[in-house]
């Protein structure tokens, strides 16, 4: 049975927050999530008990580190259902990820008048790094557009791809409007009508929320961060289909991604150490295999049913407050709400809510585009995460009410 009680009861966080005067309600997991104890203890016991570099000692110290290390990357690809754990790439985040595909995939791939596909509802990282290497390569970017009610129009994207499209970059879940997007469906139409393209999924937002399963979904790229899953900051991954990422260039040179090295020519090492130059953030790769671990423990069908309940008891509130309108309207919506309120600025409704020690995120989220496509500058932002309790939405609600009457 899933108590979400009790699950807060593991996140040191929240429980000394919900000991303060006003208590705590965290409602900003979209950005980042709160660490349970499993995941600080274990980073913390690398740092006490055993900690040392990997893959480059023979002592037991470093032998245990790397043994750890990568039981992380068995614990990841088989998050993902990865054919082999070398397919799992360990990055700095979600945003490194996608770089990395666009400077090393992109470089040596795109080619002038090649296209790239993303969609109207993408967060920065999947926008800005393909603009870098599309102006770079003479590429163009193309662009799924966004319906009234926060869903993509699905039926514009066959005529959007052609024998020249290289890269379709979709998200899976919207940061802004919360939009689920039919990433099975998507990924069929590409390999009907451009069969040619690589297809990336931006899984930020939906890695802690949705089962994804990479070989059936046949995705050739997945991508997400381990603070927005229950881990550390500083770590995250890139799925790749293994013939794919051998087929790529290193895009950083160093130690430990090469096979020899001398003044007149370098080779490099086999997939996935390939990307991964330099000494690693180890502390926190086993944090984040860690934090998979407590996923797998406490159950993502679990935490998702548990989260649309929250998004359903959200909207049925927010009702109640004429001033209040929710961003798009989509047919499956991810654990967040995007709202504006009427003549008041976001950005003062949250430092209010922020004095009830009510966290929110208020801004464009790092999707500008969004915002234009709906008219608005910026919003306030709640989300939720396992640990999110009703309380706490009530909390915001109330929040909010006191935002009225000051603006009144």
């Amino acid at each position: 049975m899933f108590n979400a009680e009790q699950i807060r009861s593991e996140f040191p966080m929240l429980v000394a927050g919900d000991r303060e005067e006003k208590p705590l309600a965290f409602l900003d997991s979209t950005a980042t999530t709160q660490k349970p104890a499993c995941v600080i203890d274990a980073m913390d016991d690398f740092y006490r008990e055993h900690y040392s570099s990997v893959k480059r000692g023979v002592y037991r110290l470093s032998a245990r580190t790397t043994e750890a290390f990568e039981a992380a990357r068995k614990n990841v690809a088989k998050f993902l259902n990865a054919a082999s754990e070398d397919e799992i790439v360990f990055t700095r985040g979600t945003t490194e990820s996608i770089n990395l595909v666009a400077w090393s995939y992109g470089r040596k791939f795109f080619d002038a008048g090649d296209e790239i596909l993303i969609s109207g509802l993408e967060h920065h990282a999947n926008i800005v790094s393909w603009q870098i290497v599309a102006e770079m390569k003479g590429a163009k970017i193309k662009v799924i557009p966004v319906k009234d009610d926060g869903d993509l129009d699905l039926d514009a994207i066959p005529g959007l791809l052609t024998a020249r499209t290289k890269m379709v970059a979709v998200t899976h879940v919207s940061n802004a409007v919360g939009t689920v997007n039919p990433i099975a469906e998507i990924i069929a139409t590409v390999r009907a009508n451009a069969p040619q393209a690589k297809i990336l999924i931006d899984g930020a937002q939906s890695a802690s929320h949705i089962k994804v399963d990479v070989q059936k979904l046949d995705c050739d790229f997945f991508v997400f961060s381990g603070h927005k899953i229950y881990g550390p900051t500083g770590v995250g991954v890139l799925y790749g289909k293994y013939a794919v990422l051998d087929s790529m260039p290193p895009w950083h040179g160093g130690g430990e991604m090469i096979k020899n090295v001398t003044f007149e020519k370098t080779t490099y090492a086999d997939v996935p150490a390939r990307f991964e130059a330099g000494t690693p953030a180890i502390a926190e790769v086993i944090g984040l295999g860690k934090a998979i671990e407590w996923l797998n423990r406490v159950g993502l069908d679990e935490i998702r049913q548990h989260e649309s309940k929250l998004v359903e008891y959200t909207l049925k509130r927010l009702a109640e407050i004429p001033q209040v309108k929710v961003l798009g309207n989509p047919k499956e919506r991810g654990a967040l709400l995007s709202v504006t309120l009427d003549g008041i600025a976001v950005s003062d409704a949250a430092m209010i809510l922020d004095e009830e020690n009510v966290a929110v995120r208020s801004g464009h989220h790092c999707a500008q585009p969004v915002m234009d496509r709906f008219g608005v500058d910026a919003t306030l932002r709640l989300s939720f995460g396992a640990y999110t309790l009703e309380r706490d939405i009530d909390r915001f609600v109330a929040g909010i009410r006191r935002v009225l009457r000051l603006f009144a």
